[in-house]
């Protein structure tokens, strides 16, 4: 009788178990959301390659200006990263803006007798021949603009791996390679030049915190124009960031430029 006793209670936590259901909790709502499905969505609703953190021109300019408020002499830069292209040796250009940055051009001119009277005349700050080129060669003179005679231009040649990569070498395309030295002088005074570097990226200052929209907005639009027309070789995709900052707060990304 007792053996039957332990028999029947040692075989009851075995019938407990097959007896228990298990209760069948809920799914949370954040797991049935699939990440995947998320991610193509957001990518549907933005065309590729498009930045959807990217602002309009008329609505960057009055938020830079904000951050840079208090400030109205620091420069608004503009950042443009293009497409380094076989077709395309050198990203680089000069055009006039609209409204300039009034900065200071430091004129050099290789000229000699009449012609460097008329440079001196015309506001130029260096003026000389060839012994103006060891002194460039040693880093001795610091300028923005250089122009030449043709007498002289052979002997300038010599500096030319100097002179070319920071855009300074006269060349005749550009009319800085002339006889009249006073008419290119007057003319590059207003010219506004820019460049790119090694990773094809323009780095450039476009206007002033202290200026109106409308006058910050016409210069960028005169410089992407510009800077289009450099990539025109290019099927599509030449421009492919813009960005608009303050020298002393951060970058937004432009949309419509």
């Amino acid at each position: 009788m007792l053996g039957r006793t332990l028999l029947v209670n040692s075989a009851l936590p075995a019938l407990r178990l097959q007896s228990f259901t298990p209760r069948v909790l809920s799914v949370p709502v954040f797991s049935q959301v699939s990440t995947r499905e998320y991610h193509v969505k957001k990518k549907k609703n933005s065309k590729a390659g498009e930045n959807p953190n990217a602002l309009p021109l008329a609505k960057a300019i009055p938020l830079i200006k904000a951050l840079a408020v208090g400030k109205p002499h620091h420069a608004l830069e503009l950042h443009v990263k293009c497409l380094k292209d076989k077709t395309i040796s050198h990203i680089k250009g000069s055009l006039q803006l609209p409204k300039g940055l009034k900065k200071e051009t430091i004129m050099l001119v290789f000229a000699e007798g009449k012609a460097a009277q008329e440079a001196i005349a015309a506001g130029a700050q260096i003026v000389g021949g060839a012994e103006l080129i060891p002194q460039i060669q040693e880093g001795k003179l610091q300028f923005d603009k250089c122009i030449s005679t043709p007498a002289l231009f052979p002997q300038v040649t010599k500096i030319a791996r100097i002179l070319g990569p920071k855009g300074l070498m006269p060349t005749v395309k550009k009319g800085t390679v002339t006889d009249e030295v006073g008419v290119a002088i007057r003319g590059s005074k207003d010219v506004f030049d820019f460049m790119a570097d090694s990773r094809g990226v323009i780095h450039t200052a476009i206007g002033r915190a202290g200026w109106s929209d409308e006058e910050v907005e016409n210069n960028i639009r005169a410089f992407m124009k510009e800077v289009r027309l450099i990539g025109k070789t290019v099927k599509k995709g030449f421009i492919q960031k813009v960005h608009v900052c303050s020298s002393i707060g951060p970058a937004l990304p432009l949309s419509d430029v």
